[in-house]
């Protein structure tokens, strides 16, 4: 049987110059000079990061936990570096924006008196400009003023409309803060609330719920009212009782402002026969009470000569007895029981103790700012309405 022998290859134990053979298994890395040795710093961190990551022993026999722990602070080191990548321009950012803020900046605008002559000279006619912050205190003077409580006790008669109206027309024109309290007895009527809604008063319509058969004044219940009203809700202002049927001024709500505790004013009277004027109130030495007003004999018993329109009190009387050092068993309120003209005396004799706790207004005493005339009638019929039913009935043709 014939025999076949490979013949040799001539590269089998080929020589190398670097003294190795065609299947050695170390790295290239060492191939990179001429000599035979990777001197080189890049070719070492290659072969450190090539044996961490793979795990490969060494020439030297390294152990294998080092290699471990090396790859792990390898890994921490680069997640360290990604996770603080994001802040590294914030710097930039924060610069950016404070230079866009300062090109948003209004530019100051400087302009010289030397430089407005010379356009003056030129005949140029140029406003002069003047930039600052304007003073709040200089424009807005406004101080605020007391509120003025406004009593009215009203009741079903031929001349009512007619009486609040004119009353609320004076109320519209004084200044405000002001509240108008109407009182009615024992029911809110339609009318009068309309005829209230109309003058554009701040307002509100109460009711005094008294049997008229047991009581000898009904005003003095629906004033009543109104004090339990402004207790009970801590009203601060001045309480001045106004009737209906009385003429007003302007200036007599205008100097209420100025009162302090109790103030009262001269108020003149057309006597019952309306044959005779009279001159009701106090005698005022400056701001100083110092007498009274009167003609009538039977009232010369009072102790106070004031009419029920000729006074105002402050209203923190009523629900504040430890400012005024006033008893706090007792509220202030008119009473019933004692004989008609007597009402006005009993009920400031609870405000004040004396004329030393009063304020004449104005100074002096020295001008009339209402008027108590009278001049209500009693023996007209209320009418129902202003309805014509039969408005086509002809007095006198026209021609």
């Amino acid at each position: 049987m014939a025999s076949v022998r490979r013949a040799p290859s001539p590269y089998h134990d080929r020589q190398y110059l670097n003294g190795g053979n065609s299947f050695s298994a170390e790295p290239p890395s060492h191939k990179l000079l001429p000599n035979g040795k990777a001197s080189s710093a890049g070719a070492g961190i290659v072969r450190f990061i090539s044996e961490v990551l793979l795990l490969r022993n060494t020439r030297k026999g390294s152990i294998l936990w080092k290699k471990l722990a090396y790859r792990c602070l390898l890994f921490f080191a680069i997640g360290f570096l990604l996770g603080m990548a994001p802040f590294i321009g914030l710097d930039d950012v924060k610069d950016r924006e404070d230079s866009f803020q300062q090109s948003l900046k209004p530019v100051e605008v400087v302009i010289k008196e030397d430089t407005v002559k010379d356009l003056v000279e030129e005949e140029f006619v140029m406003d002069r400009v003047e930039l600052g912050v304007v003073d709040v205190k200089e424009r807005f003077d406004f101080v605020p003023q007391k509120l003025l409580i406004v009593v009215t006790p009203t009741y079903n008669r031929a001349l009512q409309a007619y009486f609040l109206n004119r009353l609320g027309q004076v109320l519209r024109l004084v200044q405000p803060p002001l509240l108008w309290i109407v009182v009615e007895m024992n029911a809110a009527s339609l009318e009068t609330a309309d005829i209230l809604r109309k003058t554009g008063v701040m307002h509100r319509h109460l009711v005094s719920m008294k049997n008229l058969t047991d009581i000898k004044d009904r005003g003095v219940h629906q004033r009543n009212t109104a004090l339990e009203y402004i207790e009970r809700h801590k009203l601060d202002g001045i309480v001045y009782f106004a009737d209906d049927d009385n003429i007003y001024s302007l200036e007599l709500f205008e100097s209420m402002r100025s009162i302090s505790r109790f103030g009262t004013w001269p108020v003149a009277m057309l006597a019952q026969s309306k044959a005779k004027a009279i001159l009701e109130g106090p005698v005022c030495n400056g701001s100083l009470v110092i007498g009274w007003h009167t003609n009538e004999k039977s009232k010369r018993l009072r102790r106070f000569h004031v009419d029920m329109s000729g006074f105002a009190f402050n209203s923190t009387i009523l629900w504040d007895p430890k400012r005024w050092q006033r008893p706090t068993y007792s509220s202030v309120r008119q009473l019933d029981s004692v004989k008609e003209g007597f009402q006005e005396t009993t009920f400031i004799e609870q405000i004040v103790a004396d004329e030393s706790q009063m304020e004449g207004i104005p100074f002096g005493c020295s001008r009339i700012m209402n008027w108590h005339l009278h001049m209500d009638a009693r023996h007209l019929l209320y009418p129902a309405g202003w309805m014509l039913e039969k408005n086509l009935d002809v007095a006198h043709p026209t021609n």
